[in-house]
């Protein structure tokens, strides 16, 4: 019997094939609704993070990770992992990924898929705010499936750092440049994608012009937020999931709780659109797209990555 594969960071092509990572969402959620459940254990400065899916008809998965944050003074990842696929008629594991690579794969796919449902079909203008991993990955993979991109700014607070990635961004099909004011950038760009570690608002629902489409990705806990109440207040609001977002993340837990927004202002979710619901109605529309991820979100990029192994 072959041994399932294990794909490691580097193991996959240089250029991710993003628009079958896209596809492969969007069917997965066309399929029954995915079982999950998260286990932690032990104390918050060296937990073990466990995050199970089934997909019926699909198969499962368990991404395990470590989270040990005093491992930057040891120049360790703070974060270590792996995911484990098995089928589901047999039972079979097919796969071990690591979990740093599913992890920024799905990250990636789950804001393209989002904009590819809610951003203004003649969107120009890219703005990337922050300039970490996740920042460099979108802006190699937005322009492959918004081919009308004219043009990608990045800010971070840090102005080097943006500058910085600029550079190392420059040469592919479509001109980046780093800039100093973000309140000018958010005005004048079509699509703004957020990736920081921020946990007060950066950018402000005051700054923004009607068609702009918001992809926030930063806040994953429950004291994170990239935008303002403002913003909130001024978009069409959508999740990727329900489930992994509105009692969970800071970016909508927060006004959530405060009563600034309520349950049935968010719109829709992944499985809400699979199902036919509308996104943007008007080419005026702000519209916000939060991504929060999820064990069937990587589930589902994790078979993308066995089938091309042939092991499924």
């Amino acid at each position: 019997m072959t041994a399932p594969p294990f794909l490691m960071q580097g193991d996959p092509p240089a250029a991710p094939d993003w628009p079958r990572l896209v596809a492969a969402l969007e069917a997965g959620h066309k399929a029954p609704r995915a079982e999950i459940a998260d286990v932690f254990l032990g104390p918050p400065e060296r937990t073990l993070l466990s995050r199970a899916a089934r997909i019926p008809g699909m198969g499962s998965g368990v991404k395990s990770v470590t989270v040990v944050p005093e491992n930057a003074a040891r120049d360790m990842p703070t974060i270590q992992g792996a995911m484990l696929v098995f089928d589901d008629d047999t039972g079979r594991h097919l796969a071990t990924l690591d979990s740093a690579l599913v992890t920024n794969l799905k990250t990636v796919a789950d804001a393209l898929l989002g904009a590819k449902l809610l951003s203004r079909p003649d969107s120009r203008r890219l703005l990337i705010v922050g300039a970490g991993s996740v920042a460099e990955t979108l802006a190699a993979a937005y322009p492959v499936l918004f081919p009308g991109l004219e043009q990608i700014e990045i800010w971070n607070r840090t102005p080097q750092k943006a500058e910085d990635l600029a550079q190392k961004a420059a040469g592919g099909p479509v001109p980046v440049t780093a800039v100093s004011s973000l309140g000018d950038a958010v005005q004048r760009a079509d699509i703004i994608s957020t990736a920081t570690m921020a946990r007060a608002p950066v950018v402000l629902g005051e700054w923004l012009t009607p068609g702009t489409h918001l992809d926030l990705i930063g806040a994953f806990r429950a004291d994170m937020r990239e935008v303002d109440d403002a913003a909130l207040l001024r978009a069409k609001l959508f999740v990727d999931s329900r489930d992994t977002t509105l009692d969970h993340i800071g970016e909508l837990k927060i006004p959530l709780a405060a009563g600034v927004i309520s349950p049935t202002d968010i719109l829709a979710d992944l499985y809400d659109f699979a199902s036919g619901t509308p996104g943007r109605t008007s080419p005026s529309d702000i519209t916000l797209f939060k991504n929060g991820g999820g064990a069937h979100l990587d589930l589902m990029i994790a078979f993308a990555l066995v089938e091309t192994t042939g092991h499924t």
